[in-house]
């Protein structure tokens, strides 16, 4: 429905104009929407290593450094500093990075809040929980926050 002017006696007023194929096309979005959809999230098949550099340079941006966010990344999911330039090399997408992950860490349910307008606690597909999870962590070493507290130790 798209709202028209109209004008009278010097008072400008809105009318409702009717326009069904604006109407069947809200219909069937609402439709596709509660259909649940079996594609995965682009997220998932992007490379870990096309975004490793964006985390570097947001926390060095903040006057951090890269093996901080190396850290993170270790801490998160158990690999190694050669593991994880060994994954780095292979170009391996998130979904594969975080599955062969040795040991993701127990301490990782400890983080809390809001990312891109999500409460990561509340996310329930794994995978996406994990990526939120180091964009957490990402975001608190940008914001400055000692290592100690965002580790959760």
């Amino acid at each position: 429905m798209v709202a028209a002017r109209k004008r009278t006696t010097g008072v400008t007023t809105r009318r409702a104009v009717h326009r069904p194929a604006l109407f069947a096309r809200c219909r069937l979005i609402r439709v596709r929407s509660s259909i649940h959809m079996t594609t995965k999230h682009r997220i998932f098949t992007t490379s870990f290593a096309s975004v490793y550099p964006h985390y570097v340079a947001k926390a060095e941006k903040k006057g951090r450094k890269k093996s901080e966010v190396d850290a993170l990344i270790c801490w998160l999911t158990g690999y190694n500093q050669r593991e994880l330039e060994g994954q780095l090399k292979k170009q391996k997408d998130f979904e594969t990075f975080f599955s062969e992950a040795p040991k993701l860490n127990p301490a990782r349910t400890l983080i809390k809040g809001v990312i891109c307008g999500v409460r990561v606690e509340d996310i329930q597909e794994p995978t996406m929980r994990e990526i939120r999870y180091l964009d957490k962590l990402v975001d608190e070493l940008a914001k400055g926050k000692a290592m100690d507290q965002i580790l959760r130790t």
